[in-house]
């Protein structure tokens, strides 16, 4: 992978996107010329409606999506054409949380994590052997590191699918966790959660940027959360990124060019905060 050299010195943000578009086979533009860096010290929030262009940005940055133009770095290399295993060598170090927690539902919590852990660090041969559920046990122990990380050390030995939303979401931070990834990206993760259970779920990741150092990309549609807990706020509209600033910054005249006609209850959720 190619190092990106700015000035003369390699770039120290976690995350660079350059002129970012994305086309979808259908003529869906997701994004238009999109530029935008994350730092290692950032809790960034990404807001806006439905179809702004979040999560293709994030599926882009983890390069789930191949963007249509412009480049994605990571740590200074660029990656946005890799394919194979520095493919997979990218995905390992970006740590990927989603809305719908993607769990196998019929192992347990114990496996979910060691699955997802050896799926990017292990041999061909541990990879086979973690199909058969054979783990040593340095292994378990350090997915049971990472699951009371997240607070549910007690239900490692529960099936997935007998969990609440919120405990599957929390399994899935866990297994992110156990990729030991250098940057955390989550993709709506609290949309489909109660409200203690969101509650919570912010909880865990802001803990893990502030104990680890991990920097943290959030798309959240619940406005009132990122103006708690993001450091920086990022707003999108129509595939644009049209807003980059903290909480404070996020006033009316901003929440309208973000939400368009959907500002009014964006600022209802806001003033109840």
């Amino acid at each position: 992978m190619k190092s990106i050299d700015i000035g003369g010195n390699k770039t120290r943000e976690a995350i660079r996107a350059t002129a970012l578009s994305k086309v979808y086979p259908n003529g869906t533009v997701a994004l238009r010329d999109v530029s935008v860096g994350i730092n290692p010290n950032d809790f960034c929030v990404i807001i806006g409606l439905s179809g702004a262009g979040k999560s293709t940005l994030l599926r882009c940055m983890n390069r789930l999506v191949r963007p249509t133009s412009g480049q994605i770095a990571l740590f200074g290399e660029d990656v946005t054409c890799v394919n194979g295993s520095h493919l997979r060598q990218v995905r390992r170090r970006v740590g990927m949380i989603f809305q719908q927690f993607n769990l196998v539902r019929r192992l347990t919590v114990m496996d979910n994590v060691l699955v997802g852990r050896l799926r990017f660090n292990a041999s061909p041969m541990k990879r086979g052997l973690s199909m058969l559920r054979l783990f040593s046990r340095q292994e378990k122990e350090f997915a049971f590191d990472c699951l009371q990380q997240v607070g549910i050390a007690d239900l490692a030995y529960r099936r997935a699918d007998a969990l609440s939303g919120g405990q599957q979401q929390r399994v899935a931070i866990a297994r992110a966790l156990a990729q030991e990834p250098e940057v955390f990206l989550a993709d709506e993760p609290i949309a489909s959660l109660d409200p203690r259970s969101s509650e919570t779920v912010m909880q865990i990741l802001s803990k893990i940027h502030e104990e680890k150092g991990i920097p943290v990309l959030v798309n959240l549609h619940h406005i009132d959360f990122a103006q708690r807990y993001g450091k920086r706020i990022l707003g999108m509209s129509k595939g644009e990124l049209i807003f980059d600033g903290t909480a404070r910054d996020l006033n009316p005249e901003a929440v309208s060019r973000i939400y368009g006609d959907k500002a009014e209850e964006a600022l209802e959720e806001l003033s109840a905060a």
